[in-house]
């Protein structure tokens, strides 16, 4: 855990917590009154101010309730589903409303409504180098959604913004540590390895939103490939790279085919050939058997030597 996580945060005055530099903020629930009562217990108030004024003649005194009222309209506020108010009271943090409703808290208060929504980041395509110097093109989708409202509110100067510019960041380290593609098959690869590739892009993004109060769900490249200036270049040895795998296979196959043919034609007695005619014959099936177009038989009239 980091200095700024295990650091402790002040309470203010008011009962929130003081943003002192350096210190993480963290949430806490906002005093908030069910606002259907308070608007009834606001409707006789103002029937009694009217009472005092027209009936007792106590004009001061109704005067003075009234004025309380007008203010007291200013604490009614609704939070819709799936948002947050962040609450502050002369410049302190007094909590979050995550209830959703009609509420009645403290009219002095200024309060900030926070999208709590799944959310999605398409990055640009970057130009970025992998782990061998090519360059390469990338990008990355990012859900995610604001888990501490506080943090995001009060620890980073505009969240979305800071999601931006860190996904991107943590993109370009991501391409930095792998290699587009093992063409060995020793290590990982960007191309060849796409889940371990956006797991350790999550945990990444996981470290370094999390000081901004926000959760990533999930992360996937959307795009991957070679820079215009050397693909063609990187497409050759692709295509070279599964050439050679392709004829290796065969061999390997043509090689056990002349193996068998070889042992039953000794094992059923059909024809017993000495060592330079067993070489001629296995020159022939390998020459057949690996050939890439028909080859044109040839046969032998003739005795066999």
């Amino acid at each position: 855990m980091s200095e700024l996580e295990r650091a402790p945060a002040t309470v203010g005055p008011a009962g929130g917590v003081s943003p002192v530099p350096g210190v993480a903020s963290a949430e806490r629930a906002a005093f908030g009154l069910p606002g259907i009562p308070s608007v009834l217990l606001w409707l006789v108030l103002a029937g009694l101010a009217a009472w005092l004024w027209l009936g007792l003649g106590l004009v001061v005194i109704a005067i003075v309730l009234g004025v309380l009222l007008l203010i007291a309209l200013a604490g009614f506020f609704i939070v819709q589903p799936n948002q947050a108010s962040v609450i502050t009271l002369f410049g302190r943090y007094v909590g979050t409303e995550r209830r959703n409703g009609f509420y009645w808290t403290n009219p002095f208060t200024l309060r900030k409504n926070v999208s709590l929504r799944i959310r999605n980041f398409n990055s640009e395509r970057l130009k970025v180098n992998d782990q061998m110097g090519n360059p390469i093109e990338i990008a990355a989708v990012i859900v995610w959604r604001v888990v501490d409202t506080a943090r995001a509110v009060f620890d980073v100067e505009d969240y979305s913004e800071f999601v931006a510019i860190q996904s991107e960041t943590a993109l370009r380290h991501l391409a930095a540590g792998y290699p587009y593609d093992d063409y060995d098959g020793r290590t990982l690869s960007l191309r060849g390895n796409p889940d371990e590739v956006s797991e350790a892009l999550g945990r990444e993004l996981d470290t370094r939103l999390r000081h901004a109060g926000v959760e990533v769900l999930e992360a996937r490249l959307s795009h991957l490939a070679y820079s215009p200036e050397i693909a063609g270049a990187m497409l050759q040895r692709q295509q070279a790279s599964a050439i050679i795998a392709a004829r290796q296979q065969i061999v390997q196959g043509a090689v056990g085919m002349v193996e068998m043919a070889l042992r039953e034609l000794e094992g059923q007695e059909i024809v017993h050939l000495d060592e330079e005619r067993k070489a001629q014959m296995v020159s022939n099936l390998l020459v057949v058997l690996t050939s890439e177009r028909g080859t044109q038989p040839v046969v032998n009239a003739g005795s066999l030597y």
